[in-house]
């Protein structure tokens, strides 16, 4: 029998609410593109009223390092210096293959925030969240959830780019770091692992 999904939320909550870093607390969700991260978060965020900020504004399909620096100064430090935020996003109408960017979005400062996507919990920022989850499901699946999304059009370009993703995983030890591994494959049961009691 499966886990249900809210009881990851749960424990998600209970890691967080547990710790040890002072000030806000930050959870990342991370893993790789098409893993169910922003399913996730959006269940976070009913389930607690906990906004989420999401990588998909900074992120572009042309790398992991260039958008970081804004997402640094516009997200984390304000947010960890207990303010409010404004923030620039991706202009993925006018610019989808590109690093443009469109308009602006605003958050009030919250005692916990969820920092959904690729790289949300990568190594520059990890020592600073509560509760890092790595969120994975099966290659193909993946895949095939980004197509669906996307449009076979941009089969290529997930083929490619997920071969990248894979690379800057590794290279960053991100799965390693996690406080929490969830497999949401739809074709095997839903498993929320603890890794550090």
């Amino acid at each position: 029998m499966s886990e249900p999904r809210i009881g990851a939320a749960d424990r998600i909550h209970a890691i967080a609410s547990a710790s040890p870093v002072p000030g806000i607390r930050l959870v990342g969700v991370d893993g790789p593109a098409g893993a169910g991260k922003s399913t996730l978060a959006r269940e976070l965020s009913t389930r607690f009223g906990w906004p989420v900020v999401e990588i998909d504004d900074f992120f572009s399909w042309t790398g992991f390092h260039s958008w970081w620096p804004r997402f640094q100064s516009q997200v984390i430090t304000p947010l960890l210096a207990g303010q409010d935020i404004r923030y620039q996003v991706r202009d993925w109408t006018g610019d989808e293959f590109g690093d443009g960017l469109a308009g602006w979005k605003e958050l009030s400062w919250s005692p916990t925030v969820v920092l959904e996507g690729v790289g949300s919990t990568r190594s520059a920022v990890a020592a600073a969240l509560a509760c890092r989850v790595w969120v994975d499901a099966p290659a193909a699946e993946r895949l095939e959830r980004g197509i669906a999304r996307d449009g076979e059009s941009h089969r290529e370009l997930w083929e490619s780019y997920t071969l990248r993703e894979r690379d800057f995983h590794a290279t960053d030890r991100t799965r390693e770091r996690a406080d929490l591994h969830i497999d949401s494959g739809t074709r095997q049961p839903y498993r929320p692992e603890r890794l550090a009691e």
